[in-house]
């Protein structure tokens, strides 16, 4: 028997790709889907790619209208879960995708996004490497609350946690740029976002630590065991529809070896279906994770710089958002973590 699932904010872009892979969840049926301005509409109206979907009509996004299910999506801008959350019953696996219960410090949210603080819930990161042993994975099992990474935090966290879990890299003077498409911003209507302005031209934005995901991609990496975390990351905003490379770099620990360096990021993530280190001497695409659960990784060793280069790429829309809600939702209901999720991207 399918468990019944509610998506708010289901005419976006994370919103349409909770319910592409949920439409081929087998465990998992989707029963209701909210909007705010496009309440009313047939939800084909909106996402046309849907069409297993077409039978589902946009309601509008309210306590009452998600109460009842035995799981709830939450795709909604920054502000808007917090204040839906408090009204939906405890039984209920709430996981939101939105930045509203990602961070610890009340202090953090105060200055990176403002307004009422909702407190941290259980972090969706199955993958992440934790200083006191094991993984996130353990600490999402059976919980009713999740929330969902950041895109740039996944592909950052990813990327470092393990160099710093096993001692061979310094836990400040990180550094990552990243290419990332607009899909990532939203469907909102903005001018910087306009096919004119984005399709031939490559153009940084929120530089200088100014990025709301930077608090969550320290307190990703403290809880890796990183001890005076700092780090510095650029957005690039590239014209392509989905996807982020990331290159980070990170100073090597004085004695650690080729070997000692590529064993940290190789068995931290042997047994990962979904986090895929590459041979030596190769590196991600963006355009290999397209459509897929996963996040692919290349190490470099520059030796003359004495730092570890680490190429992440990942699928912002999946592995980045819907893909790692659905897998940590999988461990929340004691299903297999993999239900629903594909390891194998779109090409061309």
């Amino acid at each position: 028997m399918s468990l019944s699932v509610a998506v708010a904010g289901a005419s976006g872009y994370a919103g349409g790709e909770l319910l592409r892979l949920l439409s081929a969840h087998p465990g998992l049926e989707v029963t209701t889907v909210t909007a705010n301005r496009n309440a009313g509409q047939p939800l084909i109206a909106v996402q046309p790619h849907l069409r297993s979907l077409a039978h589902l009509e946009l309601k509008p996004t309210d306590a009452a209208t998600l109460a009842g299910h035995d799981v709830v999506f939450l795709a909604l801008p920054h502000g808007r879960s917090g204040e839906l959350t408090a009204q939906l019953s405890a039984d209920t696996l709430v996981v939101d995708c939105g930045a509203d219960h990602r961070l610890t410090s009340e202090a953090d949210w105060a200055q990176f996004y403002g307004g009422e603080f909702y407190g941290a819930w259980d972090y969706g990161m199955p993958e992440l490497t934790l200083a006191a042993g094991g993984k996130q994975r353990e600490l999402l099992k059976n919980s009713k609350r999740i929330a969902v990474p950041g895109c740039n935090v996944s592909a950052i966290t990813l990327a470092l946690a393990p160099g710093i879990r096993a001692g061979v890299i310094e836990a400040h003077d990180l550094v990552s740029v990243l290419a990332v498409a607009p899909s990532g911003a939203g469907k909102s209507l903005r001018t910087d976002l306009l096919a004119s302005e984005i399709l031939g031209s490559a153009s940084a934005y929120q530089v200088g630590g100014t990025h709301r995901h930077n608090p969550e991609i320290r307190q990703n990496l403290v809880a890796a065991g990183g001890v005076d975390v700092s780090v510095s990351f650029t957005p690039m905003l590239v014209p392509m529809g989905r996807g982020i490379l990331a290159t980070s770099t990170a100073r090597i620990k004085k004695g650690a070896t080729e070997t000692q360096i590529r064993d940290a990021w190789t068995s931290a993530y042997a047994d990962e279906p979904f986090v895929h280190v590459l041979p030596a001497g190769q590196f991600p695409r963006s355009a290999d994770t397209v459509g897929a659960n996963t996040a692919l990784i290349g190490l470099g060793i520059d030796e003359a710089a004495g730092r570890v280069v680490v190429i992440s790429a990942l699928d912002n829309l999946v592995k980045g958002t819907a893909g790692a809600a659905i897998q940590s939702a999988n461990l929340a209901l004691g299903l297999a973590e993999t239900s629903g999720l594909v390891v194998d991207g779109v090409a061309p």
